[in-house]
């Protein structure tokens, strides 16, 4: 008889156990989807809707001005016109250019986040002098290089003028020299973040690894390459990543500095986008624009997915 009490009270605990560990559970769900909302609504609102509705855009002749009545369906016709378009394909080879940017920022940055972690003084205002030009407004910096690139009063002309060089190129104002010239800008501007990045990924590694080296007779280049490049790999996955995308998002600096020239030589997709639907009144041609620079980066963001598991040690 006391046995069995015990088994029914036991039980009786066990059920009362499992609705409180239920009501547990249930209400840190809830807390957790009150926590994230903010954010999942202004993430729907401001990008999945306007993503759809720019897909859906892109199957018409629209101009938004004219209102939601003048829309025409014109099927993939956008799509086709655009691989027969010489800007928007000028337009995308600028943007692949662009890409080169991202290796060579991350190499300068990860020397210089070196160069500053092994110093003794002046680290703070190292890492201030070169997160500046992150920070400042790109209308700032747009203005400060544009004095620089002057081709005929500007600096780095004057230079180039006092050490024998006879006809400087003209930079912003070349065909030949504009995008490099926005290139420049581009690695310059960030510096700074990637540099920032770096370093915190350098005092996340062990010393005891160094040391180790050290007792191997592990070189410093050796142990560069062997320990802090395969370290790092995580960082510089990420800074990648983010760093392609930034690329095919330059549209403030173009836009203050040339404008999309001379001769096309600087636009870029995002700028031909927005000529295409805010001054040429083309929503329906811009949104296909839009589609495919969103497929054009998918893209390629997997491909670095993809691969990172053969170069990335986490």
């Amino acid at each position: 008889m006391k046995q069995g009490l015990m088994e029914s009270s036991h039980v009786t605990v066990s059920k009362k156990t499992l609705q409180q560990t239920r009501k547990r559970s249930d209400s840190e769900a809830w807390a957790g989807f009150f926590f994230t909302a903010p954010m999942l609504i202004t993430t729907t609102v401001l990008t999945i809707i306007p993503i759809l509705l720019s897909g859906i855009i892109s199957f018409t002749d629209w101009n938004f001005i004219s209102g939601l009545e003048n829309i025409k369906s014109v099927g993939f016709s956008n799509y086709v016109k655009l691989f027969h378009d010489d800007e928007f394909i000028l337009s995308m080879k600028n943007n692949i250019a662009l890409m080169a940017v991202v290796p060579v920022s991350l190499f300068l940055s990860l020397v210089l986040a070196v160069l500053i972690n092994k110093a003794t003084y002046f680290k703070t205002f190292f890492k201030v002098v070169y997160f500046m030009p992150f920070i400042s407004s790109f209308v700032a910096v747009a203005v400060l290089w544009r004095v620089l690139f002057h081709p005929t009063n500007g600096p780095i002309n004057g230079f180039l003028k006092s050490i024998g060089f006879d006809n400087p190129p003209l930079w912003l104002a070349d065909t030949h020299y504009a995008l490099l010239s926005v290139m420049i800008i581009m690695v310059w501007s960030s510096l700074g973040f990637n540099m920032i990045i770096f370093m915190a990924g350098l005092q996340n590694i062990p010393k005891d690894l160094y040391e180790a080296a050290d007792i191997d007779g592990a070189t410093p280049v050796r142990q560069f390459f062997s320990i802090t490049l395969q370290m790092l790999s995580p960082t510089t996955f990420f800074l990648l990543i983010t760093g392609l995308v930034a690329s095919f998002k330059a549209f403030d600096l173009i836009m203050i500095l040339t404008n999309g020239g001379p001769a096309g030589s600087t636009s870029v997709i995002v700028f031909y986008l927005y000529e295409t639907a805010f001054i040429n009144l083309k929503s329906g041609y811009a949104s296909a624009m839009g589609i495919v620079l969103l497929l054009f980066i998918l893209v390629i963001t997997l491909i670095q997915w993809v691969g990172q598991k053969k170069w990335v040690n986490y």
